[in-house]
């Protein structure tokens, strides 16, 4: 089975998240790994649920639901992005909400991302650009299998100063 193991289950958003995605996408320590950086309203979040086909091909993007299992309710939300069907690649982003950091959900998640992008929708590669000082998210990937490739600099401009990120890339082979 894809995306769920005995603790977690990845699936898309539903009416019922709203105000966990409205918490997180405004929450503005996490702006300085987003492209966006301007507050999302209930409403546009509420119309993002209904309209979003789910459809990787015609989205160009898929966005799930970390969900733990046995609680029933999300830890995190993880994104594959910037879809390239030529080239079979896409970017990956991920959110583990503060309360539940450092309990393996991350890694568990990912993993499962990972398995589903490989084995159901055969990419080729997943990518992350995850900045220098982010020891934490760094280990996330390089669990996973990902390896960091190249090193950007000044590539994120947070407060004024530009930071470095890393390009961390999974090739899955065949």
């Amino acid at each position: 089975m894809y995306l769920q193991s005995e603790t977690l289950l990845l699936r898309a958003p539903e009416p019922s998240d709203l105000d966990y995605l409205f918490h997180v996408e405004n929450d503005t320590r996490l702006w300085m790994v987003s492209v966006c950086k301007v507050p999302y309203s209930r409403y546009l979040l509420q119309q993002y649920i209904e309209t979003n086909t789910h459809d990787l091909y015609a989205d160009k993007q898929a966005r799930l639901m970390i969900e733990h299992r046995t609680a029933g309710q999300p830890v995190g939300v993880v994104d594959l992005f910037d879809f390239s069907p030529a080239d079979r690649r896409a970017e990956v982003g991920i959110v583990i909400d503060r309360l539940n950091r450092g309990k393996g959900y991350g890694r568990e998640a990912l993993a499962l991302l990972c398995d589903y992008a490989e084995h159901l929708l055969d990419l080729h590669q997943l990518y992350a650009y995850v900045l220098e000082d982010n020891a934490p998210a760094q280990r996330l990937f390089v669990s996973c299998g990902f390896k960091r490739v190249a090193v950007l600099h000044d590539w994120v401009c947070l407060d004024r100063e530009y930071r470095a990120v890393g390009l961390y890339q999974r090739i899955f082979e065949k």
